[in-house]
């Protein structure tokens, strides 16, 4: 008889260890791995964005460059027009990002938010 209960003991901490293994394991699969993969994302789009951003500046640089030193029409009292055009192209392409973001899978999703109401 005592030696049927150690073994019921045993099984039954056996158990006990397996569910707690289980939940553990589960645990893990459900926040740790998907943090990780967003870590990736969140990097990769951070270096994209650090890389776009200083290709956008180098553009904007050697438009101004190019509009100072390769037309003749800003001598003179226009030499700050250059200086107009490229930030009015900068903000153009600022405009054009929101836009993007705003029209892209942002606006899908408060379009269905707000059609379930």
């Amino acid at each position: 008889m005592w030696r049927n209960m150690g073994s019921e003991q045993r099984r039954l901490r056996r158990t006990g260890e397996d569910a707690t293994n289980l939940v553990i394991d589960y645990v893990k699969q459900e926040t740790v791995e998907p943090v990780r993969s967003l870590g990736r994302f969140v990097a990769y789009g951070l270096a994209g964005s650090v890389f776009l951003s200083i290709g956008l500046v180098l553009l904007l640089l050697s438009l101004l460059r190019a509009l100072q030193e390769e037309t003749g029409a800003f001598n003179g009292n226009l030499s700050w027009l250059p200086y107009l055009i490229v930030v009015l192209v900068a903000l153009a392409i600022a405009a054009l990002a929101g836009y993007r973001i705003s029209a892209g899978p942002a606006k899908r999703r408060r379009s269905t938010k707000e059609g379930s109401r």
